[in-house]
């Protein structure tokens, strides 16, 4: 399977945003207070990924061979990982990696000492643990919202 990984364009943001609402909805609003859901998606919708994209976000993707967006990777200031989604159909092909190596190491050229934070969903603790983050507290909930802030020192 012939995927490319490149940095975002501002071109992007609808195609960002229709691969991560669904994916959040799924996998991430289960976790969180029904009250805090619009909030979330909002923060994702087009408009809102292409103000990230022009400001102190950087944003890689992986396209497929049809030019779908199937994959992304969103770090803001150059050290926390903001965004990281894989479509269902393209999980477990090591593309999440792909992406986090792109946007680490575009991080660590432009400064980064190799100090790196997330805050994971729930169900995706084991993929960041896995890259080599830890847990720094247990399992947060503030203000509806459920997460895991982890860090990783490289």
């Amino acid at each position: 399977m012939n995927i490319e990984i490149r940095e975002a364009q501002l071109c992007d943001a609808k195609s960002i945003s229709e691969l991560i609402v669904p994916l959040v909805k799924k996998y991430v609003c289960p976790d969180c207070d029904a009250s805090v859901h619009d909030v979330l998606l909002g923060s994702m919708s087009e408009q809102r990924i292409e103000s990230y994209l022009s400001s102190n976000y950087c944003y890689f993707v992986a396209v497929s061979q049809n030019k779908k967006v199937i994959g992304v990777a969103g770090i803001r200031d150059n050290s926390h990982l903001y965004h990281l989604f894989v479509h269902d159909n393209f999980q477990g092909l090591g593309l999440s990696r792909k992406l986090w190596q792109a946007a680490k190491q575009q991080a660590i050229q432009k400064g980064n000492q190799g100090r790196f934070t997330v805050n994971s969903a729930l169900g995706a603790e084991t993929v960041y643990l896995n890259f080599g983050f830890k847990r720094i507290a247990g399992i947060r909930r503030e203000k509806g919202m459920v997460d895991i802030p982890m860090l990783l020192e490289a």
